[in-house]
Formats: C-alpha cells, structure tokens, sequence
C-alpha cells in the first residue's frame, strides 16, 4: 500500500478558506469576481468540466457566465467575442475550452485574449512569461501538479523528477515550474526510448498523456511520488494515465482519479480568476 493517497480535498478546503477570505475583502470595495467560460461547439468533456466549474463558482461566490457559440461558428465571430470579452471590465478571468474548431485558427485566438484575463496562460506571451520566470498565470493544471507536491511535503530541490507528456498544457510548462523549484527534470514522450525504464529511475513521475491506464506496474518503484492528470474513460469508468490498482502498492505517494488534481485545477483556475480580480481593484 502506499504511503499516502495524495487526495485533494484537504488541499481544495485549504485553497477555499482562503479565496473566501480574499473574496470577502474584495466584496469591501464593491467587486466581486467574475469568470468568463468561453465554449465553442459542445463537447461532453467541455459540457462536464463546465458545469463542475459553474459549481464551484458558485460555492465560492464567484460570478460566472458562460459564453457558447456553435462548433460552425466562425473565426471572426470567435474573435468578436474574446473582444467583447476584454472589454467588459465586470468579467476578470478567461476560461477558453480548447481544442477550437479545425477550421479556427486557435493560437491566434488563445493570443487575442487580454494578458490580464488568461486566467489558463493560454496565449503564447504567457508561455514565454513561463519559459523566463516572469510571473503570469501559468496553466491551471500544470500549477494543481505543483500544490499537490507541496501540500503534501514531496521535495523538489535536488530530485529527479519524470514529466511524460510534452504538451503546451500540462507536460512543457509543469517541466519549467519544476525547474524553477530545483527538480531535474526529463521530459519524456512517444518516441522516448525505454520509458519503463527512464520512469522507474525517478523520484516522482507526472504522468500526462492522455492514454487511459497506460503505464502499470513495469514503469514504477518503491519509493516514488506519482502524480496522475489523465482524466479518461475505460470501461465506463474514470480513470488516470496510471493503472492505479497496480501501481498504488508499490509506490510511496500517489494521486488518485477522480480524485486528484482535476478539482485542484478547478480550484487553482478560481483562485486565478480572484487574483486578476484583485489586480484589477489595484490590491495586488
């Protein structure tokens, strides 16, 4: 068995008693922060993290309007409305759901949102931000892989640190914040030539690559850290990039899915949304 379930709700109380404390002070001033969710087509995965994020907003007294447009829509009416958005100075955070579309060009999108209100460091100036530890809003879920390392005690400084998965969203910069937190830090993917063997030799292993219950028992250690993003479906059931069942009696600490760091990243991505809040009010 391992050592510890790295759950989330004790890090999610933690975060929430304190974003009702800062919402509260921002309520002083007349303000109370607001989120976009800016959705095009409907998706069930977007139609489910949607309502799980109109749920928490609301538990934690944040406003949240969700802005849908059809999956036909085009470029131009995408970019009307992260105009719109932009200038409505009530709304302080940005939630985009992506992948957009094929026929819209999403990077150009993700880069017409105003910096102040990429609450998901989805435009390419917060990724450079990332890359030169200037501070910005680095993607919610990279950002849950961290706070769960840190609540639960799980040294960095010094460690050798397995990140597999090369995306913009999770793999590249959860990387660069391991970087910056003294981890050494290899980045693995498809091509990467004995991955078992590379995963095992870690201290903590991130695991995030979209591919359910991929990596068993052969990938993992007595000893190791694993944290989970996958959020898949495999036999009717959710579950992690890591076959749990397997992998949990030999490692040290491990996330769990559901469970895990997708709640974290909702509560990180309100916690972003307070802070452009309390930017905006000139608090911060």
């Amino acid at each position: 068995m391992a050592d510890i379930i790295m759950r989330a709700k004790p890090v999610v109380d933690e975060m929430a008693r304190d974003i009702e404390t800062r919402i509260a002070q921002l309520a002083e001033k007349g303000i109370t922060p607001k989120l976009a969710i800016l959705r095009v087509g409907a998706r069930e995965d977007d139609l489910s993290y949607e309502r799980t994020a109109l749920r928490r907003a609301e538990a934690l007294g944040i406003d949240a309007q969700v802005f849908a447009l059809p999956s036909h829509a085009s470029e131009r009416q995408v970019l009307n409305q992260v105009e719109a958005i932009n200038d409505d100075d009530s709304i302080h955070g940005c939630l985009m759901f992506r992948p957009l579309p094929k026929h819209i060009n999403e990077q150009g999108v993700c880069d017409a949102l105003d910096g102040r209100k990429d609450i998901d460091g989805i435009s390419s100036k917060c990724m450079s931000d990332i890359y030169s530890d200037i501070p910005c809003f680095c993607p919610a879920t990279a950002e849950a892989c961290i706070r769960l390392l840190r609540h639960y005690d799980i040294s960095l400084s010094g460690k050798s640190v397995v990140v597999v998965g090369r995306s913009l969203v999770i793999g590249k910069p959860v990387s660069m914040m391991l970087l910056r937190r003294n981890a050494t830090v290899t980045m693995c993917h498809s091509h990467t030539k004995n991955l078992p063997e590379v995963m095992r030799a870690a201290d903590v292993v991130i695991c995030a690559t979209g591919r359910a219950k991929a990596y068993g028992a052969e990938c993992f250690a007595p000893g190791q850290t694993v944290i989970d993003v996958g959020i898949n479906f495999a036999d009717g059931k959710l579950c992690g990039d890591v076959d749990y069942d397997v992998v949990e009696p030999i490692v040290h600490a491990i996330t769990p899915v559901p469970g895990g760091t997708g709640s974290v990243t909702t509560n990180t991505t309100m916690e972003h949304v307070v802070v452009a809040a309390e930017v905006a009010a000139g608090i911060r």
